[in-house]
């Protein structure tokens, strides 16, 4: 991990969201140096399902060296964002560095965005990234050397970052847009950049959106505050780049970065934005054609195995063996702590609708349009399809990298993945 050089004591930084995860992973990092932290987020009072509250973050600055100054503030609410920064000019005399860590997610598409989660989105990570940065700006332009870093991607066109998920894309190259506008606007005056991971980072939304078992695909928010710290220490000359946390940390002299990762020489899953390798989870494994179904086929085959069941077999596509599979599969238990039907709608070969009904008693899976009308509605290649069922792609990666489009209840669709781990050793 990068060492700290004390180059942040005295210096005043006003961090966004600052009450847990990344936003938090931060300021501890820059506590150690004995700065002074303004923890500018809404949580007050404890969540029922989220830890942390910008009072138990001040508690934790102020063990790790730093001098805290807890202020509830929702970046939707300009006077909020006001009050929170005259409190920290009288109480630190100043703010040199602002990180716009707050941020809104809804991975749906356009359709399924509802009106409410495109203003929240919006409001937060444009809006009031914006708005942050306009209220501190004239308390920067004072210091010796101000920053401004967001936590936003560069700006990748490619449409397979927009497909899915347009409404959250466009509030986070919002982000982005400020830091090439003002780093443009305050060259030589005030240092504005933005900061990204190359890979998932392990935080409550990440959990949220991945499920059980997503940690180990994970990096720690170690990794992000290692790299603000890098960014922060450097001069104001330094402005307008699009920095991705492991790059910079390797240009730093970083070599072992197991000690960032959750679970250690698991494979990693990439961050939206980075068009990076796909399939990072099963690219050295065979496609399809490799799964348990098709080894099967052709041992059948070879062996010119009579009976029913053995000619049945050897006629299954990689598919229908899969669902096959499925339905053996099926208990009242997963019934009954599901609750959902899943419908998928499958391209290529062996195109075509397919079902897994976790809903009604016994279940069901087969081939046509389910029983009930589906819960959840999963477009995606055939081949996929197997690869997902058979472990070697990730739901949440073939989501985030546009091989699986999801509708309707996100939350099944999550729930379909736990399901998916115990049912690879047999697929």
């Amino acid at each position: 991990m990068l060492p700290n050089t004390g180059k942040l004591a005295g210096c005043t930084l006003f961090i966004t969201g600052a009450s847990r995860g990344i936003g938090k992973a931060i300021a501890l990092k820059a506590a150690k140096d004995g700065a002074n932290i303004v923890i500018a987020a809404k949580t007050a009072e404890p969540h029922p399902t989220l830890s942390g509250t910008i009072y138990t973050a001040a508690a934790e600055i102020e063990a790790a060296g730093g001098k805290a100054l807890p202020c509830v503030v929702n970046v939707r609410e300009e006077q909020q964002i006001i009050n929170a920064v005259e409190k920290a000019v009288k109480t630190f005399g100043g703010i040199d560095i602002l990180v716009n860590n707050a941020s809104a997610i809804s991975l749906t598409g356009t359709l399924e965005t509802e009106t409410k989660k495109v203003n929240l989105m919006m409001d937060v990570n444009v809006r009031g990234t914006y708005l942050t940065s306009k209220t501190c700006l004239p308390h920067l332009r004072k210091s010796k050397n101000p920053h401004i870093l967001n936590l936003s991607p560069p700006m990748n066109l490619n449409p397979m970052w927009f497909k899915n998920h347009c409404a959250y894309t466009i509030s986070k190259y919002g982000m982005s847009m400020c830091v090439l506008g003002m780093a443009e606007e305050f060259r030589g005056e005030v240092a504005v950049n933005a900061l990204w991971p190359k890979t998932a980072i392990h935080t409550a939304a990440m959990d949220m959106l991945g499920g059980i078992g997503i940690e180990k695909q994970c990096r720690k928010t170690d990794i992000i505050a290692d790299a603000a710290y890098c960014i922060l220490t450097k001069p104001k000359s330094f402005t307008g780049n699009f920095i991705i946390d492991e790059t910079l940390l390797r240009e730093e002299g970083v070599k072992d970065f197991d000690v960032y990762a959750i679970a250690p020489g698991h494979p990693l899953m990439p961050d939206f934005f980075l068009d990076l390798e796909t399939d990072m989870i099963g690219r050295k494994q065979e496609g399809y054609g490799g799964s348990q179904a098709v080894k099967e086929e052709k041992k059948l085959s070879e062996s010119h195995q009579e009976g029913s069941e053995s000619a049945a077999a050897k006629l299954l596509s990689p598919v229908a063996e899969t669902f096959r599979v499925i339905q053996g599969a099926i208990t009242e238990e997963y019934v009954r702590t599901t609750q959902g039907i899943f419908q998928f709608e499958l391209s290529g070969d062996e195109g075509g609708t397919w079902y897994i009904d976790l809903k009604t008693k016994g279940g069901n899976a087969g081939s046509g349009k389910p029983p009930l009308k589906a819960d959840v509605v999963m477009s995606m290649s055939s081949t996929d399809f197997v690869k997902m069922f058979t472990g070697k792609l990730k739901p949440t990666l073939a989501f985030m990298t546009g091989k699986l489009r999801i509708k309707g209840n996100m939350a099944l669709a999550i729930k379909l993945e736990k399901m998916l781990t115990q049912l690879n050793s047999k697929l």
